[in-house]
């Protein structure tokens, strides 16, 4: 069996054994998920998964990507995909998570298509952006405007663990493009992440959010100004 397999067949059959019934059917029903669910919490699932991919170490990075999209692309139950971005994350493959990495992770994105895995899989290309900004940002800026709400999100969301690294041309120009009047500017997911990305650089330059709230008026969803604004108030 190849060192892929031997990964996969280990992940696969750990959540099998660890499956909780009682929690499988509230999860999938929160999640809105058509996948069923084992009903294995995330700390318990990287509980499980984090050893079992030190134990099976994988020779290079087409073999990573080959692990990651087979555990993904052919997941039974979605704690399988959740394990797949455990893979992905791994420290015994940071090397491997940069601008090369970003069709991996938009086949993610595109089609996990649901918040839960878009999330998970854009702190990896927050990863990527700040190791390698000026092959990032141009990916970054076209997943902005992509005819996909999820990558959109994605990059809206993509330095929310920037701080005072931010670029914030790059912030500005990622939110411009799905305000109010833009092709997905009314979905909830870009108007909550707006708000969320605005938030998250709120803790560190409140003035600068104030003002970016400001200067926009109602380009900006009342759902989105409360968001950004929820830390700021008096």
């Amino acid at each position: 069996m190849s060192e892929i397999a031997s990964l996969v067949a280990a992940i696969r059959s750990a959540l099998a054994s660890a499956a909780c019934p009682a929690n499988a059917e509230p999860m999938q029903r929160y999640m809105k998920s058509a996948m069923p669910f084992h009903g294995v919490k995330l700390d318990a699932l990287r509980r499980l998964v984090r050893p079992l991919v030190a134990a099976h170490p994988l020779p290079d990075r087409a073999a990573w990507e080959e692990a990651v999209r087979t555990l993904y692309d052919e997941a039974s139950f979605r704690e399988e995909r959740y394990a797949a971005i455990e893979v992905a994350a791994h420290r015994l493959y940071r090397r491997y998570r940069d601008a090369d990495a970003l069709d991996l992770w938009a086949h993610l994105i595109t089609t996990g298509a649901w918040w839960d895995l878009v999330d998970a899989v854009t702190a990896l290309v927050d990863e990527a952006l700040r190791a390698d900004p000026d092959a990032v940002r141009p990916v970054v800026l076209r997943w902005s405007t992509a005819d996909d709400l999820w990558l959109r999100r994605s990059a809206i969301i993509s330095q929310l663990r920037g701080k005072a690294d931010t670029d914030t041309d790059l912030l500005t120009t990622v939110i411009d493009a799905n305000v109010a009047g833009t092709p997905f500017g009314s979905e909830f997911f870009i108007r909550k992440a707006i708000g969320w990305a605005l938030r998250q650089y709120a803790r560190t330059d409140p003035a600068w959010v104030l003002a970016f709230v400001a200067e926009r008026g109602d380009l900006l969803s009342g759902l989105t100004r409360r968001e950004a604004l929820k830390h700021l108030a008096g």
